[in-house]
């Protein structure tokens, strides 16, 4: 069938009556639910929601974490023409609550008692909300207006089938399907109108490009109230995929053991991880296999235009590197359950040296290129056109243009219909030739590869007027094992400083073989070797870059920037104005320390 809304997708992912079309941990082993009762779950909620008077473009928020639960209460509304109003699981009430007025959401899922109370103690600012309805739990007794989703889900078993379709069939490609309200780095978060038609085109158009196999397993662990983990969940429910859900990001390593998954999207940091992981492992082994490791990484470096091309090597070197799998790499495929087929990088740059040593070592890994406001992809590499240190080429449909600012532009049916309730701000992001300001800085080159540079918003502008990009800069120093996180401070000042974090299982390693005391970790980051071992790291990075880009002055935090913490996004960004106001003295501390001793410069 022709698929052009998201209802349709639904009705054609029914058809492939697969055991385990999704898959979730209970009691630490793989619980499996078929397509039958999947199908039979999402018809019954959506006839509870039919009962609870649900109607066409009315607004249903969804906070929770992934899982089963989340594609069921998704397909369920827009199966019944209304609008999915996604809400990270890991804000606070108060920012879950914006959004829910802001939405005017109807109905309100939420995972559990303490999302669920949180909400409930500010009801009244949340005047268009007619029912809360918990998904996992029990509710508070005697308060109205409350339900479960077993609830809803009883309510619903008189469903008509015929009628479901019927209702289905009857979603536009052109009606609203989702609210995703961007992560806020700057200012307050604004509601992303994405219509069925938005991001049906985007799946299909990266299933020109990207093929993704029916037999495959996929692990999902990215936040689905992002529009890029949820858009690819939405293209392997399209082609029949069995969709695993990891228990949480923490649980990975874990999870990959058990699901043993053919493919996965992940954003940088969890690479950067994974590589820091494997470095620490090769430090604490014996001088023998330190030496095996740097020969096969040697190895890969001379094999890797080879890898690119998914070719084996010739001669000699085709047998160096059928060694340099046996003995190292292939048990870093074991690791990712012994399946793996490849990876899809996005959400920020990947570190050319994290790209390097992976694809090296046989582990495929696709950047690409997207936003929220573009249903998500713009542009990706594939098995057929790869090329390191880009974002790919665009795809179908999809249109770049770089203005003259460097400002990369995109235009295609992938693009938002607007910002809900801002069209002063819709007019500002998309003009009147229809091309999207993405807000990022980059360049396409001779072979039509897209490269980005950096955020517009987050380029530096020195004291004496020079444009400097942080994130190359960032990302130079964390291909350190020993840097974890690093933001990159300048705007306005006569030199660049850096606050960095270590990575402190690599850094704990280190310091336990010098008798250095790593349980104190503002001690640790104190001491002066640690931090002698840090400055050689910084200096390694400021012998590549020109003079006004070196980092100047650095200091060392105890603790990750963390989610929770209000530093970063739900997608691991870095929130660069709260990192400012909430490390203001030290920042200030550090310009002040390098300035006594002589530092700066134009």
């Amino acid at each position: 069938m022709a698929v052009t809304t998201l209802a349709e997708l639904f009705l054609h992912a029914a058809g492939h009556r697969k055991p385990d079309a999704l898959l979730h941990k209970v009691g630490g082993q793989l619980q499996p639910i078929s397509t039958v009762e999947m199908v039979d779950r999402v018809r019954r909620l959506a006839r509870g929601l039919e009962r609870r008077g649900v109607e066409r473009g009315d607004r249903v928020a969804l906070m929770a974490e992934n899982g089963p639960h989340w594609p069921i209460v998704d397909f369920a509304t827009l199966c019944r023409g209304a609008v999915t109003a996604t809400v990270y699981p890991t804000l606070l009430s108060d920012q879950a609550a914006y959004i829910v007025r802001d939405s005017g959401a109807k109905v309100v899922f939420v995972q559990d008692r303490e999302r669920l109370d949180g909400l409930l103690e500010l009801r009244d600012e949340l005047p268009e909300v007619e029912l809360f309805v918990l998904i996992e739990g029990q509710p508070p007794a005697g308060v109205a207006g409350v339900a479960t989703l077993r609830d809803l889900d009883r309510e619903g078993e008189d469903f008509d089938p015929e009628r479901f379709g019927d209702r289905a069939h009857e979603v536009r490609p052109d009606d609203l399907a989702t609210l995703i309200y961007t992560s806020g780095t700057t200012g307050e978060p604004k509601g992303v109108m994405l219509t069925h038609g938005n991001i049906v085109s985007n799946v299909l158009a990266a299933l020109e490009v990207f093929p993704i196999e029916p037999w495959y397993t996929a692990l999902t662990f990215l936040p689905l109230a992002h529009s890029y983990e949820r858009m690819v969940d939405f293209l392997y429910f399209y082609q029949g995929v069995s969709v695993a859900y990891a228990e949480s990001v923490q649980t990975l390593s874990e999870d990959l053991g058990l699901v043993k998954p053919h493919c996965f999207v992940s954003v940088p940091r969890v690479y950067e991880k994974v590589l820091a992981k494997i470095q620490e492992n090769v430090a604490r082994s014996s001088g023998t296999k330190q030496k095996i490791f740097g020969w096969a990484e040697g190895v890969a470096r001379e094999a890797l235009p080879y890898r690119l091309k998914r070719e084996k090597p010739p001669g000699f070197l085709g047998v160096k590197l059928a060694l340099a799998d046996k003995l190292v790499f292939g048990k870093i495929k074991e690791r990712l359950g012994g399946r793996f087929e490849f990876a899809l990088s996005g959400g920020a740059p990947l570190a050319p040296e994290i790209a390097t040593f992976f694809w090296g070592a046989g582990i495929e890994i696709y950047e690409g290129y997207g936003l929220t406001e573009t249903s998500p992809v713009i542009a990706v590499n594939t098995p057929k056109n790869v090329k390191l240190g880009t974002v790919g080429r665009t795809i179908p449909g999809v249109e770049v243009s770089i203005a003259g600012d460097g400002e990369i532009l995109s235009r295609g049916p992938n693009t938002m219909k607007g910002y809900w309730g801002k069209p002063e701000a819709t007019k500002e992001a998309i003009d009147a030739d229809g091309w999207f300001h993405t807000g990022d800085i980059g360049e396409v080159d001779g072979d039509g590869y897209l490269k980005i540079t950096d955020r517009k918003k987050e380029i530096l502008v020195n004291a004496y007027g020079k444009n400097v990009a942080p994130a190359p800069i960032e990302n130079a120093l964390k291909a350190s094992r020993f840097v974890s996180q690093v933001v990159v401070i300048g705007d306005r000042r006569k030199f660049l400083s850096a606050l960095i974090v270590p990575d402190f299982d690599s850094l704990a390693v280190w310091a336990e073989d010098r008798g250095i005391g790593t349980a104190d970790r503002a001690a640790l980051v104190a001491d002066p070797r640690v931090r002698e071992l840090i400055g050689g790291e910084v200096a390694h990075v400021n012998e590549k870059l020109a003079h006004y880009e070196g980092i100047v002055a650095w200091d060392l935090l105890p603790e990750e920037m963390t989610i929770e913490g209000g530093e970063l996004t739900p997608t691991q960004k870095v929130k660069r104005r709260v990192v400012d106001e909430k490390y203001r003295a030290a920042i200030d501390a550090m310009y002040r320390a390098a300035e006594a001793r002589g530092g700066g410069g134009g």
